[in-house]
């Protein structure tokens, strides 16, 4: 025992020594804390004065109730494009959104730098027919501005009952002052995949957002478009979609994935990261797939999009996609009002962040829409994207965004002007006939014998 003594004594005194050094860390650690600590108190404080002197000087009487919810909303503003409280009829109409239908006009919006923002019509929709597009700046509805609307606000604004009408002021590049567009409303079908034959053996299957709904109708469309002939090959349309549900672009990206990664998400809680991994369920498709993307196609179609590319299950052809790589958590108030909180960021497979990137297609085709100005034909390619709102959260691998994804100028053709291009129109439609073209080209490929 007397020989352990000099080790045991090194050891107190290494303990005495390292023991000034643990008190300070922990000191300067506490102090850190406590110093945050003090200054959301004084902050707190700050909006308690505030609050008291709005009370008693303002001109008028004041609800403060209504005050303080402006506040949640201004704070909640201020974190990112995403983040919103929402009232109790708002969190209704958010329900709404992903069960049954509605009435309304048929356009994803945002804000950017404060202003109601078209991100994309739903095609098929009214605002689609009469040729609202990305990037539209709505500043009014119904003659009422829309500079202090909320989101969810805007939303209520420009639904109601099938049949009425409702007038949106619009300003676009290229215009010189306000162009109203009146639309009437209609029913807005959750009814998300639609599908036909392009040539015998080549099938194509859009989906407009992904719902509750949308897995069992892009089965049976596959199904059904399998009876007719067997196919040589598959484009799947996802431009223009804005996204919805998660755990339908998973399953859709299950049906042709057997195993792996299929998207994952990270947030700074543990319950935040997650991983959805693909499952063979027995039926094998080898026939080759494009998929269309755009500058609308954001979330959810953009983590379809990744998962084809990671697993090299599918060419990407189109233009770089939204951007849209953040997760929003739906958190029930006691008071029956939701807050939405962007909680985590996707990743793709191969460990990509989505987040103010998008994906970059494997092909780029620019995408054209033709429309008239001043008796020349113009290619409108100045899309709005994630990276371009106010407060958006960074990429999550901290990757630059790179020039070539900023969105291009307008380009004068200087042709003799002519009508809109639709998107059923193959021949008109630039990015769905390469895809069809290039669709046969695989096809071919894949029956010659290389090795010989």
């Amino acid at each position: 025992m007397k020989k352990q003594r000099p080790i045991a004594k090194k050891i107190l005194i290494s303990v005495l020594i390292c023991l000034p050094v643990f008190i300070l860390l922990f000191w300067e650690r506490n102090s850190r804390v406590e110093a945050k600590t003090e200054d959301i108190y004084k902050n707190l404080e700050a909006f308690s004065n505030v609050l008291s002197l709005v009370e008693k000087n303002y001109v008028e009487d004041i609800d403060a109730n209504k005050v303080i919810e402006g506040a949640i909303k201004g704070m909640l503003a201020s974190l990112d494009p995403h983040s919103s409280y929402m009232k109790p009829d708002d969190f209704q109409e958010l329900k709404i959104e992903t069960k049954g239908s509605f009435s309304g006009i048929g356009i994803e919006i945002t804000m950017k730098d404060g202003v109601l923002t078209v991100v994309s019509p739903i095609e098929g929709t009214p605002a689609f027919e009469k040729g609202v597009q990305s990037g539209d700046k709505i500043l009014k509805i119904d003659g009422e501005s829309t500079q202090d609307l909320s989101l969810m606000e805007a939303v209520k604004k420009l639904r109601g009952p099938q049949g009425t009408e409702v007038t949106i002021s619009i300003f676009r590049e290229g215009l010189t002052e306000l162009k109203d567009i009146t639309i009437v409303r209609n029913v807005i079908p959750l009814i998300s995949v639609t599908s036909k034959m392009l040539e015998p053996g080549y099938g194509y299957i859009r989906i407009r957002s992904f719902q509750s709904n949308t897995t069992k109708e892009f089965k049976e469309a596959l199904g059904s478009e399998q009876k007719e002939t067997p196919l040589n090959g598959l484009i799947i349309d996802l431009r223009n979609n804005p996204g919805g549900l998660l755990d339908q672009a998973v399953k859709i990206s299950d049906i042709f994935i057997d195993q792996g990664m299929i998207v994952s998400t990270k947030g700074r809680l543990k319950e935040q990261n997650m991983e959805f991994k693909a499952h063979d369920n027995g039926e094998k498709y080898t026939f080759p797939i494009i998929v269309l993307v755009n500058e609308g196609s954001a979330s959810a179609s953009e983590i379809v999009a990744g998962a084809m590319q990671d697993h090299k299950r599918a060419l990407i052809l189109g233009a770089q996609t939204f951007g849209k790589g953040s997760v929003q958590t739906i958190i029930p108030m006691d008071n029956g009002a939701g807050l939405r909180l962007t909680t985590a960021r996707y990743y793709t497979p191969n460990d990509r962040s989505i987040q103010a990137k998008g994906i970059t297609p494997d092909i780029v085709v620019p995408t054209e829409i033709v429309e008239m100005h001043d008796g020349k034909v113009k290619k409108k390619i100045n899309f709005l994207r994630e990276k371009d709102l106010k407060h958006h959260i960074k990429n999550g691998n901290e990757e630059k965004i790179e020039e070539e994804d900023a969105p291009q100028q307008e380009e004068d053709t200087g042709a003799m002007p002519e009508e809109p291009k639709k998107t059923d129109d193959i021949a008109s439609d630039n990015q769905l006939n390469q895809a069809l073209t290039l669709l046969k080209g695989l096809a071919v490929f894949g029956k010659l014998d290389i090795a010989r």
